[in-house]
């Protein structure tokens, strides 16, 4: 998985993400990059094209909804096997799950590794990630930083394994 978290666990609303922070974006992307990409289709419609370099795979309960260059699949299971199939035709070593918080949660159980941005700021948000239980994960790389942009917040690049 990768994620970027608000202090309160915030991911989002109204299908926005709540903060700009273009480092995060070039972490995700360099974290991504040739990796098959999970998620949603309200996050897909949030980013709103297929991003080059990765398959996007995106799970919706519409039979009817497609999109060009996208693999559109009806639930986790179809996405996960649809995900392996490419990693292993394309050599990557991981599959991504990228959002949001209904498929982060269905898919918690299956995850290995989360790259997780902390934004050290609390947002409202109407979108959230589940708590981590740190019986379950542990921290094994952390990078903090300060913003480069007068209000914009701080934030630290964490990457979590499970024991």
């Amino acid at each position: 998985m990768i994620v970027a978290v608000g202090e309160n666990g915030a991911i989002g609303k109204e299908n926005k993400m709540l903060w700009h922070i273009p480092e995060d974006f070039k972490y995700f992307k360099e974290t991504t990059m040739g990796k098959p990409m999970i998620m949603g289709r309200k996050t897909f419609d949030s980013i709103g094209r297929p991003l080059p370099g990765r398959l996007t795979i995106v799970i919706t309960r519409d039979e009817n909804w497609s999109y060009d260059g996208v693999k559109v699949v009806h639930d986790l299971d179809s996405a996960l096997a649809a995900a392996f199939a490419e990693a292993e035709a394309k050599n990557a070593e991981e599959v991504m799950v990228v959002g949001g918080a209904q498929i982060y949660q269905q898919a918690m159980e299956h995850t290995d590794r989360i790259y997780y941005t902390e934004v050290h700021q609390s947002y409202e948000c109407d979108a959230r990630f589940p708590a981590l239980d740190k019986a379950i994960w542990q921290e094994v790389s952390r990078e903090d930083h300060q913003a480069k942009i007068d209000g914009k917040p701080d934030y630290s690049f964490v990457v979590f394994d499970k024991k």
